[in-house]
C-alpha cells in the first residue's frame, strides 16, 4: 500500500501563532509524500511567515483575502471544500478555535471550514494559561463534538518563557495524524498487541546478551494498526525509536519482562503480532560486579529464556497470532517448523545479512507462510508497506475463519 498522502488533496490552514514557522516543515513533508496541497493563511499568520514561502513549496497560489483576490472565483470556499480529502489547521490558535467552534465565518479560512465535509485535523498551539482557560477547553470539546480531530499540544518551554502544555506537536506526529485521517478504518474494533525490538539479558552491570534488532518493524506495525483504526498496545524492548502516536507503549528490557507485559495484555487482544527479536538464552546468574574477561569462560553458563510465542500459541483461542522469523539459511523449512510448533496463523520470514532487508533497515523482503500450507514471497518494500500487507492478510484470515463458523452454524 502506498503512502495514504499520495495524490490526496489537502487544504492547509495556517494561523497567526509563533509556531507558524513549523507549518513550513509540515507542508514540505506533505508535498514530498505526494499530496496536492492548497494553503489558506489568516491575516495574522502573514505577520509570522510570508505567503510566498507556502506558494513556492505547494506550487499553488496562497489564499489570503476573502474579497479582492481572483474575482472570477467567488465560490472558492465551496469548491475547495468539495475537492478536499482532508484539512489541517496549523497552528490552531485560541482565536481560530473560538471562531470555528461557534460557526463564525469572517475570513477565507473560517468561511471555508463551514463548507468542509472532509476530515479536519486541528493542531493546537498557544500559551499554557490560554490553553488551560475553561473557555478554550470548552471550545476544544465543541470542535470534537462536531467531528473534528483535535491534536493536543505538547508540554515544554514555550516561546513566551512559560512552561507547560502549549507547544505545537512535532511535524512528523502531525503528518501521521493526517495519514490516519485518510486511512480506511478496517481494523476498527480490533485490539492489536505488537512486540518490537530486542531484549537484553544482563551478564553483569556492564555486559548483556542481545541482538541487532532496531525495533523498526514492530514500531511500524503498531503505527499502521493504529492508523487503520485498531486499539494498539506495543511492548518494546530497548530501542532509540520514539513511541508511536496514539499507541499504548510498555518499555521492557529482558525476555521475562516482555513475557509478563505481553501476558498482561494478551487476554484482551484479538490480533497479536510478535515482531520482537527475543533473546533465546540468558546467563544462569547475574554477576554483581563486572566479570574480568579471563574469568568469563569458567563462570558463564546459560539457560533458555521463556518462550513467549509458544505460550501465546498454547492459549490462542480465536486470536490471530502472527510470528516473525529471521533466518540465515533454509528459510522455508525453518519458518514452517516455527509456524507449526508455535501454533501460528501466519509467519513473516526473511533472510538476514542483506543491507536492504532485515535488522536495522527501512525495507524488507519477506516470505509469508500460512497455517493452511499456503505461502507467498513478497517483493522488496518499505516496512510500512509490509505492515499494510500483513494486516490485509490478517483480515483475510479472520474473514475465512468467520465464514467457517457461519457455515458450521447453518
Amino acid at each position: 500500500m502506498s503512502d495514504p498522502l499520495r495524490d490526496k488533496k489537502i487544504v492547509f490552514g495556517v494561523c497567526g501563532g509563533i509556531a507558524a514557522y513549523k507549518a513550513v516543515d509540515l507542508l514540505r513533508i506533505l508535498v514530498k509524500s505526494g499530496a496536492q496541497v492548497r494553503v489558506i493563511m489568516t491575516r495574522a499568520a502573514q505577520a509570522f511567515v510570508g505567503p510566498l514561502t507556502f506558494e513556492a513549496l505547494s506550487g499553488h497560489a496562497v489564499w489570503t483575502q476573502l474579497f479582492g483576490e481572483q474575482a472570477n472565483a467567488p465560490f472558492r470556499h465551496i469548491t475547495w471544500a468539495e475537492e478536499a480529502d482532508a484539512v489541517i489547521i496549523v497552528p490552531a490558535t485560541a482565536n481560530i478555535i473560538g471562531k470555528m467552534s461557534h460557526g463564525i465565518a469572517d475570513d477565507p479560512l473560517t468561511t471555508f471550514i463551514l463548507a468542509v465535509r472532509a476530515p479536519i485535523l486541528v493542531c493546537l498551539s498557544m500559551n499554557v494559561h490560554m490553553y488551560e482557560n475553561r473557555l478554550i477547553q470548552e471550545n476544544v470539546k465543541r470542535l470534537e463534538r462536531a467531528g473534528m480531530t483535535v491534536l493536543r499540544p505538547d508540554t515544554g518551554l514555550l516561546a513566551c518563557g512559560d512552561e507547560g502544555p502549549g507547544r505545537l506537536p512535532d511535524v512528523e506526529i502531525m503528518a501521521e495524524e493526517v495519514r490516519s485521517l485518510l486511512c480506511a478504518k478496517d481494523l476498527a474494533g480490533e485490539r492489536v498487541l505488537v512486540t518490537a525490538g530486542p531484549t537484553q539479558e544482563p551478564i553483569d552491570p556492564v555486559r548483556f546478551i542481545s541482538n541487532p534488532s532496531s525495533g523498526k518493524m514492530g514500531h511500524v506495525v503498531a503505527r499502521i494498526a493504529r492508523r487503520r483504526g485498531a486499539e494498539v498496545s506495543l511492548v518494546s524492548g530497548p530501542t532509540v525509536l520514539p513511541d508511536p502516536q496514539g499507541v499504548s507503549v510498555t518499555r521492557v528490557r529482558t525476555a521475562d519482562e516482555m513475557f509478563n507485559a505481553v501476558m498482561d495484555i494478551a487476554e484482551k487482544a484479538t490480533i497479536i503480532v510478535m515482531a520482537a527479536a527475543v533473546s533465546d538464552w540468558r546467563p544462569v546468574s547475574l554477576f554483581e560486579h563486572k566479570v574480568k574477561k579471563e574469568e568469563i569462560g569458567q563462570n558463564l553458563r546459560f539457560e533458555q529464556t521463556v518462550d513467549i510465542l509458544k505460550a501465546l500459541g498454547d492459549n490462542k483461542n480465536r486470536k490471530i497470532l502472527v510470528g516473525f522469523a529471521a533466518e540465515t539459511r533454509n528459510l522455508e523449512e525453518n519458518a514452517c517448523a516455527k509456524l507449526a510448533a508455535k501454533n501460528l496463523d501466519l509467519i513473516v520470514a526473511n533472510l538476514i545479512g542483506q543491507a536492504d532487508s532485515g535488522f536495522g533497515s527501512d525495507t524488507n523482503q519477506a516470505s509469508l507462510f500460512y497455517r493452511d500450507g499456503g505461502n507467498e514471497t513478497l517483493p522488496l518494500m518499505d516496512k510500512g508497506a509490509l505492515a499494510d500487507v500483513l494486516f490485509d492478510k490478517v483480515l483475510e484470515i479472520k474473514r475465512k475463519a468467520n465464514d467457517r463458523i457461519d457455515s458450521s452454524l447453518q
